[in-house]
C-alpha cells in the first residue's frame, strides 16, 4: 500500500485513492480535456492495486469528475475542478465484497448441506430454473442470483446466516458496484453463473459439504473475476 494511503482512515480504499486523483485533476497536473495515463501506469504511480484503482476511478466517473471510454481511455471533465473534496459514499469496495462473501457463503454452503432438505433443495432448485428462464427472456437475473444465495442460507437453519447472505449480496446494488455491473455483466457472464449454480446445487443434493464449500467459493471467486478483476 501506497504511504500516502492511510489504513487507520475510516474511508473506504477505494476513496482515498478517488481523493488522490482529484488532488492531481485540481492541481492541473491532469488538466481538464486531457487523458489520464493508461490503468496500468497510473497504478504504479499511485502505489495501488488494479482492481482498487479501478474502483475509485468509476467513483469518480459517477460523480463527474472523469469520463470513462472504452477504448479510448479516461478523460478529465470540467465538473472536476468545481468539486474539492471527498465524494459522497458510493458503497463497499466490490473487490472486499466478494472476498467477504466468498468466506461467509462457503462456511454458508457447509452448514446447508449437513441440514438440506428435499423441500430446501426443491427451492434451491426452483430459483436456478427461474434465473435459467431470466437468461431466455434476455433479463437482468439479479434477483433470482439474490433467490438463490439466500435459500441455501435458509437450508442453514440460521437467520443471521440468512440476514447476512442478503446483506451482503445487497452491496452489488450500490452505485458503485451497480456501474461495474452495467459494464462488465451481459448475457455469457449470466449463463456462467447459472452453470456455477448448478454445480453447486448437485453438491447439496449430493450431500457432500466440501464438494459445496469449493463450489461456492469458486462460484463467487468467478464471479468476482467476471465483473471485480476484469
Amino acid at each position: 500500500m501506497s504511504a500516502d494511503l492511510k489504513p487507520a482512515d475510516p474511508r473506504r480504499l477505494y476513496q482515498q485513492i478517488a481523493d488522490r486523483v482529484r488532488e492531481r485533476i485540481v492541481s492541473a497536473e491532469y488538466p481538464v480535456g486531457s487523458k489520464l495515463p493508461p490503468e496500468r501506469d497510473l497504478a504504479q504511480q499511485l502505489g495501488v492495486s488494479r482492481p482498487s484503482l479501478r474502483e475509485a476511478l468509476i467513483a469518480l466517473e459517477i460523480d463527474g469528475s472523469v469520463e470513462i471510454r472504452m477504448g479510448s481511455g479516461i478523460y478529465v471533465c470540467q465538473p472536476a475542478l468545481q468539486r474539492v473534496g471527498r465524494p459522497a459514499p458510493m458503497g463497499e469496495s466490490p473487490a472486499e465484497l466478494m472476498q467477504a462473501r466468498a468466506a461467509v457463503e462457503g462456511a454458508v454452503a457447509v452448514i446447508a448441506c449437513a441440514n438440506s432438505t428435499a423441500e430446501g433443495l426443491a427451492r434451491v432448485k426452483e430459483s436456478i430454473e427461474a434465473m435459467r428462464a431470466d437468461i431466455a427472456a434476455g433479463l437482468d437475473v439479479l434477483d433470482h442470483d439474490r433467490e438463490f444465495h439466500v435459500r441455501i442460507a435458509e437450508m442453514s437453519g440460521n437467520s443471521v446466516l440468512v440476514t447476512l447472505v442478503g446483506t451482503l449480496f445487497d452491496e452489488r446494488r450500490s452505485p458503485l458496484a451497480s456501474a461495474m455491473r452495467d459494464r462488465l455483466e451481459n448475457l455469457p457472464t449470466f449463463e456462467a453463473a447459472l452453470s456455477e449454480h448448478e454445480q453447486i446445487y448437485r453438491a447439496l443434493v449430493s450431500r457432500d459439504p466440501l464438494a459445496a464449500q469449493a463450489a461456492m467459493r469458486s462460484h463467487i471467486q468467478a464471479a468476482a473475476d467476471r465483473w471485480v478483476y476484469t
